[in-house]
């Protein structure tokens, strides 16, 4: 259908809706079953009985599987029978993984989907996109990415890059009015349409969704509405290639024990299971499940503390962050701007009043002039904030409301420093709402981060226009020529232009934001050259009103632990410099030794100025968006792991560039939340370190679960391998070597994955990105682990074997090796604290973990058809005496001799400090 023929009206009609209301609650729902969500057909998941089919394609599983079909043949069917079984369990463990990380992953994805401003039952609310239906009202504003085809209603200057669709980059300038008697017009031409998944780079519009999903535009070209976050993490690749070395090891290791066996007599068939189920409990085939699974656990806490990880690589640069470079406004403040002082004309208000709530008073040093009423009217005009209550919007820009039974707390839906300013001028009774009944909005010429301005112009009924500007106080004074002073217009002089930059100052280094207000009438041929230069100029100056945001107590502290933990905080901000000494200084961002530094000196200094500077500056002061690139690419330059913090179109291309770019969930663009690797859902500071901490813990506890994994491989292998070099009986068969690998590299690594991090993760400093995962000494102590498993279960063998027969020996050995493994999976709590220090009980999931498996070994000593299938007699209290020794004594004294030699470190420090 061509929507861009009709008239508005006709639009409207069609749909069934109303661009004031838009469709009510049970319209849309039924809209929803008639067209279903609004969402591309995403590429085709791999089915679960797939998945599951997967798990049995391993190079050893194929291998095992043919070890049991000869077994079968030889008539070892126990053996056949189990090993299959034991088979059937590993792959169901695998495919429990795989699933379980792909479910979060698609969890992850829906959280991160765009959103979309919309206009139900007369409410302004917002949704996820793809619960739009056709007849839904569509609020856009710069940034947003057009969440479905819409037919434009309203525009203001209202610019649209649709290259996503079109190829062409330079943005569109859309208009409202219809195209009819043009149907062979090209999609690029189309200026009243907007289409899903381009973006608004400038301005704002309102528009009705015509279609969704499939039968967009976009679904045309595309059947996917992400691409697939499927790439593995550095990390991962960097196991991978680990996993490959020790695969080539492991079985040059396996193939020397099976050929000494053969030489010395062994059974050929006997050796030969025994190298292929060496094989498999050796090689650590699980561990990129389990790295897989415990990063997507992981991104779940990081979710439930608020952060959205969009990429995994940034759970593991998290830990290596040295430097957060974050917005001040609602993300270090409370992002409740309230306006404290005023300047009108030259005398001086104090403002009352706390939040949104317009309750206050105006104390006036001096006389109340008309131009106070004035200087009100033009903060409720210029301005697109709505004060709220509930969900009862009063003076919104698409809608007129008047003011009045409401009983829900007050709030704001918009920008909170135009909403300070809604808020002071219906301290007043001024309102927005009843204002336009008066007049109507003409035009708009929205803020920008460059222009440092807005300004609106309205008609009166006689006529009459007049623009009302807002915006820095440096920039707007030098477009004013004149000053409402005590009711009197007069010429703005040096002098009266010095002492407003004066109060100025001296309300910024009260930590005030400070806007400037000014207004001027239109001359009667002015309708249609309404450009900036046109109405932003020969301004009247009508007074500053200054606002404080007040900074988030929990942020202060944040900031006190990143110093801690190694991390300098560096705060950017638009607002004037005092103001952000003031914050800076407050929050302890801005300490001795640093300094702040504007935008017009960042402008004045080369790359490689900036790069000695950024290395003591903590603050950033009149900062555009455009800066922000340069700090990051310095601070990158200088070595620095940054994280940097976006809201608006023009920071994604620093969030992007930065090694973690962080985006706000509640005030962000569509646009920056894609360039970012993590999402802030709720826009505050804290979730960011409380994702740092969260980070370091993930990769915390991968080490945990490969210092376990592999030494209790290298323990396998290295027992049967001594075993054969010292010519003693094989301590080990091949059925209870793939029993202990399901009963040991099982539940217990997958409990490790979800262990809560050391209690001073905080005060360490940020690892080294490039070090590898085996650093700190971890190789050393894999192999000294393995060697210590090794010989102690080779004490158990002999001491059987001198006790009675082979078959206690072996079962003591295996039972000696497992209690070994179970035990020692305590100790991997932690590479810093004995299990003395972290507890026992902090990791319940361990502690259950742990017992199952335990369980699971007992029951193949003591349940009698199972001890002739895994060769197993029943063990005497003496015999368990020795099992106990071997695994728990050495362990027990090693974590005694650490919490020792801990303890005498700290006091060592702390005489020293």
């Amino acid at each position: 259908m061509q929507w861009f023929a009709m008239r508005r009206q006709e639009v409207l009609d069609k749909l069934g809706t109303s661009a004031e209301k838009g469709l009510d609650e049970q319209e849309a729902r039924q809209r929803i079953e008639q067209f279903g969500l609004n969402k591309l057909v995403s590429s085709r998941r791999t089915p679960p009985w797939k998945m599951f089919l997967d798990q049995f394609k391993d190079f050893m599983v194929l291998v095992l599987i043919a070890a049991t079909i000869v077994s079968g043949l030889l008539g070892e069917w126990a053996d056949a029978i189990t090993i299959m079984i034991i088979v059937v369990i590993n792959a169901i463990l695998g495919f429990v993984q795989e699933f379980r990380a792909e479910k979060s992953m698609e969890a992850l994805k829906a959280l991160t989907a765009p959103e979309a401003r919309v206009i139900r039952g007369g409410i302004e609310r917002k949704l996820p996109a793809a619960e739009l239906v056709p007849g839904d009202i569509v609020l856009l504003d710069t940034g947003d990415r057009v969440p479905a085809d819409l037919r434009l209603l309203e525009i203001s200057n209202l610019e649209v890059e649709e290259s996503a669709l079109t190829g062409e980059s330079h943005p569109v300038k859309k208009r409202v009015a219809n195209m009819a008697g043009q149907e062979d017009i090209t999609l690029g031409d189309i200026r009243n349409m907007c289409y899903m998944g381009t973006v608004v780079v400038r301005g704002r519009g309102k528009g009705v969704v015509v279609v969704t999903g499939m039968y967009t535009e976009m679904g045309h070209i595309t059947r996917m509405i992400q691409e697939a976050e499927d790439d593995e993490t550095p990390l991962q690749r960097r196991l991978a290639q680990l996993g490959k070395v020790l695969v080539a090891f492991c079985l040059v290791i396996c193939a020397l024990v099976v050929t000494l066996g053969v030489i010395r007599g062994e059974p050929l068939y006997q050796m030969f299971l025994a190298g292929v189920s060496l094989a498999v409990a050796a090689i650590p085939e699980g561990l990129p499940a389990i790295v897989t699974i415990a990063l997507a656990i992981g991104v779940q806490r990081m979710i439930k503390r608020n952060a959205i990880i969009r990429r995994l690589p940034a759970v593991e640069t998290l830990g290596c962050a040295t430097i957060i470079c974050s917005d001040k406004t609602g993300t270090l403040t409370e992002n409740q701007m309230t306006v404290r002082q005023a300047l009108v004309g030259d005398i001086k208000v104090k403002i009352t009043g706390e939040g949104y709530d317009p309750k206050g008073q105006f104390k006036f040093e001096g006389p109340r002039g008309s131009e106070f009423n004035l200087f009100l009217k033009c903060a409720a005009l210029c301005n697109n904030a709505q004060l709220t209550k509930g969900e009862i919007s009063v003076g919104g820009f698409f809608r007129n409301l008047t003011a009045g039974k409401l009983s829900r707390s007050w709030g704001i839906a918009g920008d909170p420093t135009e909403g300070a300013l809604m808020v002071m001028a219906a301290k007043a009774n001024v309102w927005r709402s009843k204002l336009e009944q008066e007049e109507k909005r003409v035009i708009e010429l929205p803020f920008d981060s460059d222009r440092k301005r807005m300004s609106v112009v309205y008609r009166n009924k006689e006529g009459q226009m007049t623009a009302y500007v807002k915006g820095a106080p440096d920039v707007v004074l030098e477009l004013c020529t004149h000053i409402y002073r005590d009711g009197r217009l007069m010429p703005l002089t040096d002098s009266t232009k010095e002492y407003i930059l004066k109060m100025n100052s001296e309300m910024a280094s009260e930590a005030l934001r400070v806007l400037a207000l000014a207004y001027r009438e239109l001359p009667d041929n002015a309708d249609e050259e309404l450009t900036e230069e046109m109405v932003e100029q020969k301004l009247i100056f009508l007074g500053l009103a200054g606002m404080i945001d007040p900074p988030r107590p929990a942020a202060i502290q944040a900031v006190h632990a990143c110093r801690r933990a190694g991390i300098r905080t560096v705060m950017i901000t638009g607002d004037h410099q005092l103001t952000a000494q003031a914050v800076g200084k407050e929050m302890g961002i801005l300490v001795r030794g640093t300094q702040v530094l504007t935008g017009a000196q960042l402008d004045r200094m080369s790359d490689e100025e900036l790069l000695a500077e950024a290395e003591k500056t903590t603050v950033y002061a009149r900062v555009s968006p455009k800066h922000k690139l340069r700090i990051v690419r310095a601070l990158k330059r200088n070595g620095h792991v940054v994280a940097m913090t976006g809201d608006g179109v023009n920071d994604a291309p620093a969030v992007k560039e930065a090694d973690i770019g962080v985006a706000m969930g509640k005030g962000g663009t569509d646009v920056t939340k894609e360039a970012s690797a993590m999402v802030l859902a709720d826009d505050n500071f804290t979730t960011i370190v409380a994702a740092i901490e969260e980070g370091r813990a993930i990769y915390d506890n991968i080490r945990k679960f490969i210092r376990y994994l592999l030494s209790c491989n290298v323990g396998e292998v290295l027992t049967m391998f001594l075993a054969v070099l010292m010519g003693m009986p094989l301590p080990l068969l091949p059925i209870q070597i793939l029993w202990m690998n399901l009963v040991t590299d099982g539940l217990p690594a997958m409990a490790l994955g979800v262990d809560p991090a050391d209690r001073d993760i905080m005060y360490r400093r940020p690892r080294d990105p490039q070090e590898s995962v085996f650093s700190d000494g971890l190789s050393w102590r894999i192999i000294s682990t393995g060697i210590l498993f090794a010989l102690g279960t080779l004490l158990a063998f002999a001491l059987g074997l001198m006790m009675g027969q082979v078959e206690l020996a072996r079962t003591m050995a295996f039972n000696t090796l497992v209690f070994f493994q179970l035990f020692f999976v305590f100790s991997c709590r932690s590479e810093r604290h004995s299990i003395l220090e972290v507890g026992l009980f902090g990791n319940p999931q361990l502690i259950l973990a742990v017992l199952i498996s335990a369980g699971l070994q007992l029951s193949v000593n003591y349940i009698g058809f199972l001890q002739p299938i895994f060769h197993t007699v029943p063990l005497e209290l003496k015999h368990w005496a020795v099992i106990l020794a071997i695994a728990l004594v050495p362990q027990v004294l090693g974590s005694i001799g650490k919490t020792i030699k801990d303890r005498a470190k700290e006091r060592i420090m702390y005489i020293r400090a």
